[in-house]
């Protein structure tokens, strides 16, 4: 699924223009960013949760010549699937 299938199916959904549409998908999707950029967690009651986690540096190695490498430390986003999905999935 796309952004644009995520905006088609509000429109059909809910009645809005299509222009509306997606002008509210793009506004949750920044507001989402957002929030995430700045460190805090999204917690969206029914689906799941999304963390962004800090990743230390750390050695690695090149999986082709086996030469050790330095891994940057970084940000990663983490998604935890709400039990309600979960169940949602496996029935």
């Amino acid at each position: 699924m796309t952004k644009i299938d995520i905006i088609q199916d509000v429109y059909e959904k809910l009645g809005f223009s299509k222009k509306d549409s997606a002008r509210i998908v793009e506004s949750v999707f920044d507001i989402i960013k957002d929030n995430l950029t700045s460190g805090e967690k999204i917690k969206i009651s029914g689906f799941g949760n999304f963390v962004v986690k800090e990743k230390k540096s750390r050695r690695g190695r090149n999986p082709q010549t086996g030469a050790e490498i330095a891994i940057s430390a970084r940000r990663v986003l983490t998604f935890k699937s709400s039990q309600v999905l979960r169940k949602a999935l496996n029935d």
